[in-house]
């Protein structure tokens, strides 16, 4: 990208720490007041924690989501970010691995350390996962916006529509219904912990 262009694709920081055994509670005290600072920036969209499911392995993934990557750089470049990453130095075993993605690439996602061990999930897998969000949405899309779509002409209220599933779709219901089948897209996920 040149540098007088400017991104306009949202983008995703996803973090993840293994923290100290005994280290939870101040661990997620630390998510609590980055959370809160990272909020006050400028096209900071919402962030999401992934609490770990094995007690013996204390990984938390942090899913931070910004409206651009200049929005995105700008966080990550100000002090006030860089003073809360040096605070979890002494809570965590292994330091942030983290990756950026835009758009629709999330929507299978997983962390790094279990991405380089596990195959993406089947096609008819992510077939399935589609129906699933997309299916919903729809009928609720069209249940509640049902006077503008209808007053609109067609090819607008269908755009309207789309728009309106798209943004659902990449941000909350494909990452949130990924995280819930997690056991179903990726079986071997758990025995490789």
């Amino acid at each position: 990208m040149k540098d007088n262009q400017v991104s306009l694709k949202p983008v995703t920081i996803v973090i993840s720490e293994l923290v100290q055994q005994g280290k939870v509670a101040e661990y997620e005290l630390w998510v609590t007041g980055v959370n809160q600072a990272v909020a006050q920036f400028p096209g900071f969209m919402g962030v999401e924690v992934i609490k770990p499911r094995n007690p013996q392995y204390l990984e938390y993934v942090v899913i931070v989501r910004f409206d651009t990557t200049e929005h995105l750089q700008v966080w990550q470049q100000s002090e006030i970010c860089i003073n809360w990453l040096k605070k979890t130095q002494s809570v965590v075993v292994r330091q942030s691995e983290s990756r950026q993605a835009s758009g629709l690439e999330l929507w299978f996602a997983l962390p790094d350390n279990i991405q380089r061990q596990v195959a993406p999930p089947p096609y008819y897998k992510q077939v399935i996962m589609g129906i699933l969000a997309v299916y919903p949405l729809v009928l609720l899309v069209n249940f509640i916006f049902a006077p503008i779509i209808a007053a609109a002409p067609y090819l607008l209220g269908v755009f309207f529509s789309v728009i309106a599933i798209s943004m659902l779709m990449a941000y909350p219901v494909m990452p949130n219904l990924t995280r819930l089948l997690t056991p179903w897209l990726y079986p071997s996920v758990k025995e490789k912990r």
